[in-house]
């Protein structure tokens, strides 16, 4: 990875990743919760989820399915980027870069809907499957021009759609984008702004989508 240097993009994007981060305690504790929540992680953990619970362990192997595109082959991408020195970290840090790497995971994401909808998978997984591609629209769009932030994006989404698909009581998992967030921000990855701008595209993209598509 280049040396860090605190670069502003437009409306005041962050470009270089991890620039400037706190040092110590908090800035251990904030790249810890930035990696383990990552979108690949978060999509790991809620397809399964709702796999199991709404249609048992065909459930379960659908969402290994959907995960395969959603998150396996664009993780994969990612680190093969990282290996050839295109990408410079996991997270895509740089905003330009992350107009490629997105059409890519979209592409991906695409696919694996309609194989899912041509094999007959469950609706609640297509229409998880369709959510998450939907919210990539307009993170694609935003990221033109301004570095939103994806981390929080999905985070807000999953829990949505949990709680659309599983009950209510799911949305009291919202507050934890709040750690996220500040973890994206203490590593100069994102403004304040960015991470809740992504929020709130995240939750209501896809939990309109995926509301009117199950």
């Amino acid at each position: 990875m280049s040396t860090p240097v605190h670069t502003a993009g437009a409306a005041g994007a962050t470009e270089t990743p991890g620039a400037g981060a706190a040092p110590g305690a908090e800035g251990g504790w904030a790249r810890r919760i930035t990696d383990g929540v990552e979108p690949k992680n978060v999509v790991l953990a809620v397809l399964p989820l709702i796999g199991v619970v709404r249609h048992g362990w065909s459930g379960l192997a659908w969402a290994a399915f959907a995960a395969l595109f959603a998150a396996v082959l664009p993780t994969w991408f990612i680190r093969r980027g990282m290996r050839r020195g295109s990408i410079e970290d996991r997270h895509v840090g740089r905003r330009r870069r992350r107009l490629v790497v997105l059409p890519v995971v979209m592409g991906s994401v695409l696919v694996g809907l309609l194989a899912m909808l041509l094999l007959g998978a469950p609706a609640d997984l297509t229409a998880m499957v369709l959510a998450m591609f939907a919210s990539l629209v307009p993170l694609l769009v935003i990221t033109a021009w301004w570095k939103v932030s994806v981390h929080t994006a999905v985070v807000c989404g999953a829990v949505v759609c949990t709680a659309i698909a599983l009950g209510p009581w799911w949305l009291l998992a919202l507050p934890a984008v709040v750690p996220v967030g500040w973890s994206r921000v203490v590593l100069r990855d994102h403004t304040p702004a960015q991470t809740v701008v992504g929020a709130l595209v995240g939750a209501a993209t896809a939990g309109l989508v995926f509301w009117s598509a199950r």
